[in-house]
């Protein structure tokens, strides 16, 4: 073959093998937009199938499983990212007493409302407490906020919402709320529109409050019981209206650590109308002479100073005179009297001579180690002072003795009280629950202590306070009815009428106060208004309430067994050695 047709073929096989080339480039060019749709549908039908996959799961886990832990977690993620503000505060069971609560309220921007009239006309027909022309105004003034109602019902605010009005806005607040109303209204005060505390523990623990509300599932814990809050406040406000009394007050204190179990002041007020003329907290704030309940601390002075004896006796025979004042009884024996039928008896004379014989020095000093003479030290702003007398001579010092001239509030009352019964030591009312105190101050010897105990469960058996004898319990305690201070003198007609008692008597656990003011006389009562026909009754129906809740066990005597009258001699002997007659 000559060199010229070897070229020839070489030239026309690399010609066949370029054609060749191309023709496979070609087809793989032809190709590729197939194998690139091929993929997209591969991976689209993968991602379709994923969505399928977890929708199917979905729905099998709310069939299954149901949505209540959804709907759980949603509620607890809303109130935890609302309620910031102010921690809850519950009573010592752990029961709610106050809380906040997410809420909408109503506000205008006037320069967006297009129709006034039309707008105001469908709002009064969902807000009718709120008056047209205040409507008009506020939606009618200048510039671009003002709030029509804060904190709207859920019923409200859905009605105004489907009225798609231009210009009115909802914004997301907090409220205040107290699930018990008013039961708890001097105790906890309440918080403002703007959940700064304004009255109450709500206003004397605010920082604290704000400080809480920080800590997740903190609470401010009370030492108030709720079901104890409910009985005395049930018991004031039926004898308020059957004695037509102009107020009340109740405390109930555990007299070993100073726990108030219930603080209650009547007339009340309703936390969320503030505006109120009710607010004077009766039990703390209120100053009263409180009468012959302050005959058991003029008798534990004289009996510690070593005074008086227990057979020691007093002249009671006829009205004492002291310069041109005459001191008389309302309940005259017209002979001498032991110390404990002074108690009994409820003897002024006696009590004036038993303080005659004190002393006004020892008995400031006395009332001054109870904490009688200064301002409370209760966790709240509604704290009253003592009047003391500026200049304390001997009539002073005698009519103290037996309740005149010497104004505290109840809580100083029952709070000095506690010492009197729980062995002598001074404790500090708190309502705030806390562990039982020790290493506390001892004002009075345990010895004299028991010996009031024995004196003051007379008065309940045989003496003026009969009436607060609570069946299967113990009550020890004294009555007091004042006459209330007017203008030049005192007022016959206005009574402050209080019973301050403790129980069991043998081994006290709890004290409580009944106090009110201006009670009036019923036809039951005979014509009479005083201590021992109102209050002491209404301390004995507490007692059987409360007694059975905080586990104070009964003692039920044995019906074949004649009961044995209580002398006043048996004052004298121990505890361990005689226990009270009715026992």
């Amino acid at each position: 073959m000559s060199d010229l047709n070897i070229r020839i073929w070489r030239n026309a096989a690399t010609d066949l093998r370029l054609a060749d080339g191309i023709d496979t480039l070609d087809a793989q060019q032809a190709r590729r937009p197939l194998e690139v749709a091929r993929t997209r549908l591969l991976v689209a039908a993968a991602i379709f199938t994923l969505c399928f996959v977890i929708l199917g799961g979905r729905l099998v886990q709310l069939s299954v499983f149901g949505v209540e832990q959804q709907e759980k977690q949603i509620v607890a993620n809303e109130t935890n990212a609302l309620t910031l503000k102010r921690a809850d505060i519950v009573d010592r069971n752990g029961t709610l007493i106050a809380t906040n609560l997410p809420a909408q309220s109503l506000f205008v921007n006037p320069e967006e409302v297009l129709d006034v009239e039309e707008a105001v006309a469908k709002i009064v027909e969902i807000l009718p407490n709120i008056p047209r022309k205040t409507i008009n105004r506020i939606a009618s003034a200048k510039g671009q906020f003002a709030w029509i109602k804060r904190f709207l019902t859920p019923d409200e605010h859905k009605r105004i919402n489907q009225l798609g009005l231009p210009g009115f806005y909802f914004q997301r607040e907090e409220r205040r709320a107290y699930p018990h109303g008013s039961l708890y209204a001097h105790a906890l005060g309440f918080a403002g529109d703007d959940n700064d505390g304004l009255a109450g523990l709500e206003m004397a623990r605010d920082s604290t409050l704000k400080m809480l509300a920080n800590s997740p599932n903190a609470k401010l814990i009370t030492a108030l019981d709720g079901r104890v809050q409910h009985a005395v406040h049930d018991e004031l406000s039926k004898a308020m209206k059957i004695f037509n009394a102009k107020g009340a007050a109740g405390i109930v204190l555990n007299v070993h650590n100073g726990e108030v179990l219930s603080l209650v002041s009547l007339p009340d007020f309703d936390p969320y109308n503030y505006n109120s003329e009710k607010f004077i907290n009766r039990a703390t704030y209120g100053v009263y002479e409180l009468g012959s309940t302050f005959k058991p601390f003029t008798t534990a002075m004289a009996l510690e100073a070593g005074v008086v004896d227990i057979d020691d006796r007093y002249d009671a025979t006829k009205p004492l005179k002291v310069g041109r004042h005459s001191i008389r009884d309302v309940h005259p024996q017209n002979r001498w009297l032991s110390i404990p039928e002074i108690l009994i008896h409820s003897s002024n004379i006696g009590a004036a001579q038993i303080a005659r014989d004190v002393g006004a020095e020892r008995q400031r000093k006395f009332f001054k180690n109870l904490g009688m003479l200064d301002p409370l030290t209760l966790e709240l702003i509604e704290n009253g002072h003592p009047r003391v007398p500026n200049n304390w001579r001997e009539i002073r010092t005698m009519t103290i003795g037996y309740g005149y001239g010497l104004s505290v509030t109840p809580m100083h009352l029952i709070n000095g009280f506690a010492s009197l019964v729980n062995g002598g030591l001074k404790i500090k009312p708190t309502l705030l629950r806390h562990k039982q105190t020790n290493n506390l101050e001892r004002v009075i010897s345990k010895k004299t202590s028991d010996m009031m105990r024995r004196m003051m469960r007379l008065v309940v058996e045989e003496g003026t306070g009969k009436k607060a004898n609570a069946r299967g319990y113990a009550v020890g305690g004294k009555t007091g009815t004042a006459w209330r201070a007017a203008a030049g003198g005192y007022d016959s007609n206005k009574l402050i009428t209080t019973f301050i008692g403790a129980f069991p008597i043998t081994e006290p656990q709890f004290a409580i106060l009944v106090m009110l003011e201006e009670p009036n006389s019923t036809k039951e009562t005979h014509g009479y208004a005083g201590a021992g026909w109102n209050a002491a009754p209404v301390l004995g129906k507490i007692v059987s309430r409360i007694a059975p809740i905080m586990g104070v066990i009964p003692y039920l005597p044995p019906t074949n067994n004649k009961k044995v009258k209580t002398k006043p001699v048996l004052v004298k002997a121990s505890l361990e050695e005689r226990q009270f007659a009715s026992y």
